[in-house]
């Protein structure tokens, strides 16, 4: 142990005094900092974790590349190794000394980062300092390994440089410390998760972002610390005392045993895509941490309350301060500036009724076209470029569509954020078994299998709504529904019915009851439903009924666009189709595919069924009115995926049919936005402009409460903090 110190010590003692030790270690990083501090505004975002990680690899790189490698170099070749030689010194303590010199060397420097961040531009200490210590510890160790077998294997300070600098670069600008590399193109991705510096990068990303540990980057940290082992082995069985004794070229491909684990790794992650997965979170994590102030809008708040001027300060995500006015100077706040005069800000749209795992229209060849996965991500996509920014799943694949939620919410797919109930309750040849006809056999009962719950005594149906929830599922959909002339359907028993309503109500699930006529409003009702679901189109809801809605509070969800477009659908008529904000959303070849399906002789028998399925639009106009005037709470679900009702700015056009109808615009607008919040029990963090909120807004050019189609001159799209560019988003789905 004694050599081991004394070479420890004096290594540091030489360390110190070369200029080039305390550039590299301090001063070149400290310069790196300030500069992309400022240039960046760090203190305005999260900038900051983008700067400690840049900063950190270009330190750990210069350390182990530069400050161990070309240094055992100048050593060799200056015969201060081959003094060593003469001693009883092996040149194990040597490699050691070196790794534990440039740790004892470059650790302070990133407290000294840390503390800068914390003290100069507001970055809260990391809550897992600890862990990020360890990790930049064991990269500091591996760089410092990878750097000795390059001075190993080099024969002179010429060739060390070259060598150095051809493993520089590399890990330097496909790491993801310079350029994100969520920027490249996606074969450049999977080839940067080979690099070895990108696990380190994308590891105090995590630490510091998201507050994760050592064992949550466990397979870094165990590669870090197996190139660390290997690279000293690899180092001491190359170890050469004096320049004269060269290695022979082949030697040099030691280097490629030592970054082996990153090779493994690297395959690995080409094959699950989780690496390229994790930094997409990370980079839509700091672009959600931005500092900005909207100011000189009017403010919708959701739950009634105007302010006619007035600023919102966005921080981390969060709706931070309301200002009645134009606020404080921005300057003071650490915030970047929007200005909105003339804009209306509201609450990001909700949705609380659709289908997305149908489209809405009609492809030429439906299994060359249809791509589930596809289909999934544009549709989110398109209710987000539209600002509709949550929406509830009332009748999907249950495990397509949780997984879809999770990769929204968590940033790494971009689009809008997701509720799902589900399966649909039904009876045995009720509807919702009648989907997935043209498919075969095999493949429909699967489908349905999955798409429909059919209990048959009171206990299978809690057996089924528990199954759901621990499948992840954030609500029940039950369905109600006798079906019209010439297209009947089982009912679906009251006593079945009225198990699976007690235990959606035991299990905290909202229950979403899908209901054709009046008595199945009143059932439902009576069941406690949590929403009513179209309400009726064939007749008139009794006032009891609304009453008892009013006084329970149920949830009313009148979805007077599905009925327009069946209706529309059944005339062959296509005015849906040529909405702007449609347009710009839907491919092109699903718009011409429906269009053609308008008039086709093959689509006849289809107009005819939607036609008797439309029902009554007067009829439904009348329940809607009377509901709001019995006090009735509403909500806005267009059940979008059926025919014409594409996905994207559902909601915009249900609240036009409602103020077409006599709803006032600040209702239809309460109904989208915190009543619909409230029905999800998502009210504490969506649906309103307070503070604490999500910041899921919509910025619309104009005054949505004098003209509800403002609703649809979209200007700005923010979602979770994150300004979203909107025309990217629809290109790239």
């Amino acid at each position: 142990m004694k050599p081991y110190i004394a070479l420890i010590s004096l290594d540091l003692r030489l360390a110190v005094r070369q200029k080039s030790v305390i550039f590299f270690n301090y001063l070149f990083p400290l310069l790196i900092f300030f500069a992309f501090a400022q240039f960046t505004h760090a203190e305005r975002g999260a900038g900051m974790t983008y700067i400690l990680a840049l900063v950190t690899t270009f330190g750990v790189l210069g350390s182990g590349l530069f400050g161990a490698g070309m240094r055992a170099v100048q050593e060799r070749e200056s015969n201060i190794l081959r003094r060593y030689k003469v001693t009883p010194i092996s040149p194990l303590p040597l490699l050691v000394a070196s790794v534990i010199t440039g740790w004892v060397l470059f650790l302070p420097s990133i407290l000294l980062m840390l503390a800068l961040a914390h003290f100069f531009y507001g970055m809260p200490w990391p809550p897992a300092l600890i862990s990020l210590l360890i990790f930049d510890s064991l990269g500091i160790a591996a760089f410092r390994s990878i750097g000795l077998i390059l001075a190993s294997v080099a024969n002179s300070m010429q060739e060390s440089q070259i060598l150095i600098q051809l493993t520089y670069l590399p890990m330097l600008f496909l790491s993801g410390a310079t350029f994100p590399t969520t920027m490249f193109p996606p074969w450049l991705q999977t080839v940067a998760h080979f690099v070895p510096t990108t696990y380190l990068v994308t590891g105090v990303k995590a630490i510091l972002l998201k507050g994760e540990s050592v064992l949550d980057n466990g397979e870094p940290a165990l590669a870090l610390l197996v190139t660390t082992v290997a690279g000293l082995f690899i180092a001491l069985k190359l170890f050469r005392w004096e320049k004269d004794e060269k290695v022979k070229p082949a030697s040099k491909l030691w280097l490629g045993a030592v970054i082996l684990p990153f090779l493994i790794l690297g395959a690995w992650q080409a094959h699950t895509r989780t690496g390229i997965a994790k930094d997409k979170i990370l980079s839509r994590e700091l672009a959600r941490r931005d500092t900005y102030l909207i100011r000189g809008a009017r403010i919708f708040i959701g739950d009634g309350k105007v302010i006619e001027n007035g600023s919102v300060l966005i921080r981390d995500g969060k709706i931070a301060e309301i200002f009645d006015g134009q606020g404080p100077d921005p300057k003071t706040l650490k915030a970047d500036v929007v200005e909105a005069a003339g804009k209306t800000i509201l609450p990001g749209l909700i949705d609380v009724h659709v289908h997305l795992g149908a489209e809405g229209g009609f492809h030429h060849d439906v299994q060359q076209e249809y791509d589930p996965q596809k289909v999934l991500t544009h549709n989110l996509a398109a209710y987000l470029y539209s600002g509709v920014t949550t929406v509830r799943s009332t009748g999907d694949m249950l495990e397509s569509v949780k997984k879809m939620g999770v990769s929204t919410a968590d940033g790494e797919i971009l689009g809008a954020q997701v509720q799902t109930c589900g399966p649909l309750f039904t009876a045995k040849g009720g509807h919702g078994t009648e989907y997935f006809k043209a498919l075969p056999e095999n493949v429909r009962d699967s489908l349905l299998k999955e798409f429909n719950r059919i209990p048959t005594t009171a206990e299978e149906a809690r057996q089924q709504v528990d199954g759901v929830k621990s499948a992840g599922g954030d609500c029940i959909k039950a369905i109600l529904e006798s079906g019209v002339a010439g297209h009947v359907f089982n009912h679906l028993d009251t006593g079945l019915f009225n198990a699976v309503a007690a235990e959606a109500h035991a299990q905290s699930l909202p229950l979403a009851v899908h209901t054709g006529e009046a008595s199945d409003v009143t059932e439902a009702v009576q069941a406690k439903a949590d929403s009513i679901e179209h309400g009726s189109f064939r007749d008139a809801i009794p006032d009891s009924t609304f009453d008892q809605m009013a006084h329970q509070g149920t949830f009313y969800d009148p979805t007077l666009s599905v009925g327009e477009a069946f209706n529309d659908f059944a005339a062959g008529k296509g005015d849906l189709l040529k909405r702007s904000l449609v347009r710009q959303v839907s491919p092109d070849e699903l718009i011409k595919g429906t269009e053609e399906a308008l008039t086709s002789k093959e689509m006849e028998e289809t107009r005819g069924i939607l036609g008797a399925f439309a029902g009554n639009m007067s009829i439904a106009i009348d329940n809607l009115k009377r509901a709001y005037a019995h006090g009735v709470t509403l909500v806005t679900g267009s059940d979008a995926g059926n025919y014409l009702v594409f996905h994207g700015p559902t909601v915009q056009h249900e609240m036009a049919l409602w103020v077409k109808a006599g709803i006032p615009p600040a209702v239809a607008l309460q109904a989208a936005t915190y009543n619909a919040a409230r029905l999800l029990k998502a009210d504490n963090h969506i649906g309103s402009i307070r503070v604490g909120n999500d910041a899921d807004l919509l910025i619309v050019d104009g005054n949505p409460l004098e003209d509800i189609s403002v609703t649809e001159r979209i200007s700005t799209v923010i979602l979770k903090g994150e300004t979203i560019n909107r025309p990217e988003l629809i290109n790239h789905h």
